[in-house]
């Protein structure tokens, strides 16, 4: 076998390396909260001046963390898997596993995008807010459905990948 065999298709790299540019920002909000959160700590028990909204700040941080980074995840395959059964089934139901867990994934996964892009609408129709800052709530509920959506076109991208033998897992 060439090395060629081994590489994957430029498409999918050129995808892989648009999920790290999110997966960067997404450490970089990481790194924001965690000085956020020591500012906060630092500012309560040494000064004894909490900071308004920290909570709110922090969670709603956490979702752009969490839904910048799952694209990154899906696409270098860092998700948790189980191969227990790897050697009983073989090549050909890895193959098949490999196939249905993408299909399953990217369905599942798309209702999840329908819903929350659902609910985005509704909290910008609602102008619903946070109870302490009033921040908008419709962007965050927006970042979980483009997250997700990512999450689906990376799972068809490995899925043409797969079935084309351009991917080998």
């Amino acid at each position: 076998m060439s090395m060629d065999q081994h590489k994957s298709p430029v498409w999918l790299e050129a995808s892989n390396r648009a999920t790290l540019v999110l997966a960067a920002i997404s450490g970089v909000l990481l790194l924001g909260m965690l000085v956020l959160v020591f500012v906060a700590v630092f500012a309560r028990y040494i000064f004894g001046t909490p900071i308004l909204g920290v909570n709110e700040v922090v969670q709603l941080t956490s979702v752009g963390v969490v839904m910048l980074a799952l694209p990154f995840a899906t696409a270098i395959r860092s998700h948790v898997s189980v191969d227990v059964l790897d050697n009983a089934i073989g090549p050909v139901g890895r193959f098949v596993g490999d196939v249905q867990s993408r299909i399953l994934s990217s369905l599942v996964l798309s209702v999840l995008v329908h819903r929350s892009w659902l609910k985005a609408l509704d909290a910008y129709e609602f102008t619903d807010t946070t109870n302490m800052l009033g921040l908008p709530i419709w962007p965050f509920y927006g970042a979980i459905a483009a997250g997700m959506a990512l999450c689906v076109v990376v799972l068809l991208l490995q899925l043409v990948a797969i079935l084309t033998g351009k991917l080998r897992l």
